[in-house]
């Protein structure tokens, strides 16, 4: 059993309220994890395109205020 395998059994064996938690903790967990990226992706001009674009849309009028 591969050590994936034996977290998605341990998982599975959760009773509905350490299930919730251990979710919400994940949860979180992940969403650190995609802030950080983000964060990364922005600092190294990986996101640049989009300031672009929206840039472009804006000057040809097709962006719609918020």
């Amino acid at each position: 059993m591969t050590k994936v395998e034996e977290i998605e059994h341990a998982i599975d064996s959760l009773p509905p309220p350490e299930y919730r938690r251990f979710r919400q903790w994940f949860l979180e967990r992940d969403g650190l994890a995609w802030d950080r990226q983000i964060e990364a992706d922005s600092e190294a001009g990986n996101l640049d395109f989009l300031l672009q674009e929206a840039a472009e849309e804006k000057k040809m009028g097709r962006l719609k205020d918020l």
